[in-house]
């Protein structure tokens, strides 16, 4: 878990599908509004925050928003610690909590705050256990919160899937026959599981290909594309150039070059690891 303390000016932000294309990060963060105002638009749907409030944000969806000037603290909590209870939290994606229960979680992240430099170690992970049952139990109860529909309630088997094949983008053997004695559940099942994503194979087809474009994505990343494509199972370089450009519009080449320049840095032998340590270097080291 990741806490982050903020006081900025006013302005907008966005997550944008570009970005979500370059960054496989899909961690929830939860937002504790001391003063200010913002407005984050999801799918259409507009949330108001108010000084005092919690809001809940999946960092796996594309959103943009304003804020007035503000201060805030921001935990930001890996999607697979909610593995068994993520259908309430994408149910209630961009939710702001009702004022009774947001001041229960703002008090809590205000004791963490006041610990931060007591805590030890062997404490962590009941500290990021506690704090993601308070989460789901204030969710849960909320009176306002979305109901979990049936397609939701398949997530669970989903969820283990998504974390499979995750693990094993690497792999060339991964076939809809291995997920079934993964996953305990028939080909029929799993092929249920997967037709609103276009299919498992065409899943786990998209899935290397996002992590391709991760890779291409990243400054420090200078592999060749051949390498690259070898990495996620690809059987060639022209096989995965192919699969690329119709999954995004543009050549692996045309997505390493989006890359600026600029970006393009590199560690000095005198430099420590903490002073080359980005605050998107702690998103994507985060529940690894």
């Amino acid at each position: 878990m990741l806490v982050v303390q903020q006081r900025v000016p006013a302005h907008r932000y966005a997550r944008s599908e570009a970005k979500l294309r370059s960054s496989l990060i899909d961690h929830w963060s939860v937002v504790f509004r001391r003063t200010g105002k913002s407005w984050t638009e999801v799918g259409g749907v507009v949330a108001e925050a108010q000084p005092e409030s919690i809001e809940i944000r999946s960092l796996g969806h594309p959103f943009r928003g304003r804020m007035l000037d503000s201060e805030y603290v921001t935990l930001y909590l890996p999607r697979d610690l909610f593995a068994d209870s993520v259908g309430i939290l994408d149910a209630n994606n961009n939710f702001v909590l009702s004022k009774n229960l947001a001041g229960v979680i703002s008090n809590y992240i205000t004791s963490i705050e006041a610990r931060l430099n007591e805590f030890t170690q062997e404490d962590l992970p009941g500290v990021v256990k506690a704090t993601r049952d308070l989460l789901i139990a204030c969710v849960s109860s909320s009176e306002d919160r979305a109901p979990v529909t049936a397609q939701q309630m398949t997530i669970a088997p989903m969820e283990r899937a998504r974390r499979f094949i995750r693990s094993n983008l690497k792999s060339n053997t991964m076939t809809p026959d291995v997920l079934c004695k993964e996953l305990g559940i028939s080909r029929t099942h799993l092929y249920q599981l997967f037709e609103p994503s276009g299919g498992v194979v065409h899943y786990i087809q998209k899935q290397r290909l996002l992590a391709g474009h991760v890779a291409l994505s990243d400054p420090g990343d200078r592999r060749q594309i051949s390498v690259i494509a070898d990495s996620l199972g690809f059987s060639s370089s022209a096989d995965f150039s192919r699969a690329f450009s119709r999954e995004f519009g543009y050549s692996p080449r045309e997505a390493r070059n989006l890359v600026a320049p600029a970006n393009n840095t590199r560690t000095t032998g005198s430099t420590t690891p903490s002073e080359t340590r980005s605050f998107e270097g702690w998103l994507k080291s985060l529940g690894s």
